[in-house]
């Protein structure tokens, strides 16, 4: 299935500015309501379903031997007809 960039950012944060944007949010889903991202003259709203399914990935890129890149990746998904994708399994995070 074709991708399409609705919206992208990447830079490097403080601990502290990565946890705001995680908490702005993390209240926006709380309220039921819609999450906007803004860059510039650049935006994208996004309506997140009461149930969208949830994926965290950790990660680490690079050669076997040797140092790489590590990240964690945090995705809500919904399909846009409304449809639910079943989930698979209880998520911890501590």
């Amino acid at each position: 299935m074709p991708e399409e960039v609705l919206f992208e950012s990447e830079s490097r944060r403080s601990r502290e500015e990565i946890a705001a944007y995680l908490r702005t949010v993390a209240d926006s889903l709380d309220a039921g309501n819609a999450i906007t991202l803004k860059r510039g003259d650049e935006s994208a709203t996004l309506e997140p379903p009461a149930r969208p399914t949830f994926e965290v990935k950790a990660e680490r890129e690079g050669p076997t031997e040797g140092p790489g890149e590590l990240s964690v990746e945090f995705e809500l998904e919904w399909d846009e007809d409304g449809g639910e994708k079943s989930a698979d399994g209880d998520l911890e995070i501590e």
